[in-house]
């Protein structure tokens, strides 16, 4: 640990190095079996003499705090007896107003369950260790240079221009590497778009039930954030305010009701952001797994005037671990999100955008995904029957046509506690409907998460789960 003198201090220095340790072993900062540093290397760190040092150290060997070893220097002893340390005080700062109202938002993942239908989670089983192992140890090998450099604020030109190959084969989105920004997930493109296209004050509307993160995020950068309901078409865009000047939606997989934007919803909201001016975030967060029917085309591919943001993530195709996303954003807009992100966080890690850009050019990512989309297919397919098996009064399943989670109905379940009670009993751990409204009458409900539990697992975890309701 490091030690400090202050010549105004009216103790000695004897005594103000002895009163450190004393207090750094009184509040665990030098736990029992800790070493002390020796005293020579204290004595020449400080430029005092060494006597001074070693007085402090045998003050603290008779009061029995440490003990010399012979060879091993002064041990802290497992017997040292102090007084508990003080309560710390709490701060004099505050949070705004709008910070100290954001909450959490997701189930407790650290309370132990055999069967987790936890919303947003994935298969850590699938992902592909040894492809990504071999391609970290190049990356490593390969860096050179910059291992003293930050690198580009919107990652590497080879990995944006493997994003732009990966994009237009798998989802059709025309774009060039220039307007691919790499980030720290969806989130984190939200919030560079959202520094860039809104003044404090201006609104952002949000889909309603939707993702309270991003609500949130919105809030915390001085945005009015709006709620926009939700129908069995996708986002009602009659309903949008005509002020608002940013739109975040999930067309393809809505989160958390699962439905899909239609044809005509995607165009009308299109001739919306025109007549108004606004952006469209696009956050297309796990349309690579289809279950049913054939994709529509995403709202960015239907652009014609650069209103809409493309984010797409690597959590939910890839690993959450990884922390790495990316936004296709118009030309125009390309250099103020790159100051931006300059200012913000500096840019992408090399080390993983040289390992993804590997992991991509040599086809382990399309292997990968083609192994994940049979495997979700198949869960989807269980998840579903064991749903519609067991559905009546107590519960309905909503349809969902891709992604990782359905969502159900419950008009008649218990309060959330009394149902996280009774999940924990049984070992589940669920996601509530509830939640993911923040300006409108929530409805009882769960959202079904099967990224991460095993399919065998699935019929037992829904009988559960009906136990839980009825």
């Amino acid at each position: 640990m490091e030690l400090f003198l202050d010549p105004a201090d009216h103790r000695s220095l004897t005594v103000q190095l002895y009163d450190q340790v004393r207090e750094a072993i009184a509040d665990g900062r030098l736990a029992p079996g800790a070493r002390l540093q020796p005293s020579r290397a204290v004595a020449e760190k400080l430029a005092i003499a060494r006597s001074t040092v070693t007085d402090a150290y045998a003050r603290l060997t008779a009061e029995g705090f440490v003990e010399g070893r012979r060879g091993g220097g002064s041990i802290v002893t497992g017997s040292a007896c102090v007084e508990p340390s003080p309560v710390a005080t709490p701060t004099a700062l505050t949070p705004t107003p709008g910070a100290a109202a954001i909450r959490r938002y997701g189930s407790d993942l650290t309370t132990p369950a055999r069967y987790d239908l936890t919303a947003g989670r994935v298969d850590a089983r699938l992902f592909p260790l040894a492809d990504w192992r071999r391609c970290t140890n190049r990356a490593l090998a390969g860096l050179g240079d910059q291992y003293g450099s930050y690198g580009d604020p919107t990652g590497s030109p080879e990995l944006r221009q493997a994003l732009t190959r990966w994009v237009a084969q798998s989802r059709g989105v025309a774009a060039t590497p220039e307007q691919v920004v790499v980030t720290h997930g969806a989130a984190h493109a939200v919030d560079l778009l959202a520094r860039v296209l809104l003044r404090p004050g201006e609104v952002a509307a949000v889909e309603e039930p939707g993702y309270p993160p991003v609500a949130n995020l919105l809030r915390t950068l001085g945005a009015q954030v709006v709620g926009v309901p939700v129908d069995e078409h996708g986002l009602v865009v009659d309903a949008l305010p005509g002020n608002a000047r940013l739109v975040h939606v999930t067309p393809s997989h809505q989160y958390p009701l699962g439905v899909v934007l239609s044809r005509e919803r995607r165009l009308a909201l299109l001739r919306w952001a025109g007549r108004h001016g606004a952006a469209i975030v696009e956050d297309d967060y796990d349309s690579e797994f289809r279950h049913t029917a054939r994709p529509l085309e995403p709202l960015h591919r239907l652009d014609r005037d650069g209103r809409v943001i493309y984010v797409g993530t690597f959590s939910k195709i890839l690993s959450p671990a990884l922390r790495t996303g990316f936004a296709v954003v118009p030309t125009g807009l390309v250099p103020a999100v790159t100051a931006v992100r300059e200012s913000v966080d500096v840019g992408p890690s090399p080390f993983i955008t040289a390992a993804l850009t590997t992991f991509i050019d040599e086809g382990h990512l399309g292997r990968h995904l083609r192994r994940a989309r049979r495997l979700y297919a198949e869960r989807h397919r269980v998840v579903w029957s064991a749903l519609t098996r067991h559905a009546g009064p107590r519960f309905t399943p909503l349809p969902a046509q891709a992604g990782l989670h359905l969502a159900l109905l419950t008009p008649d379940a218990p309060g959330d506690d009394e149902l996280a009670a009774r999940a924990a009993r049984r070992q589940l751990r669920l996601s509530r409907l509830r939640l993911s409204y923040q300006f409108s009458e929530s409805r009882a409900g769960i959202v079904v998460g099967f990224g991460a539990i095993a399919t065998p697992d699935v019929p037992t975890a829904i009988s559960l789960l009906r136990d839980c309701l009825d």
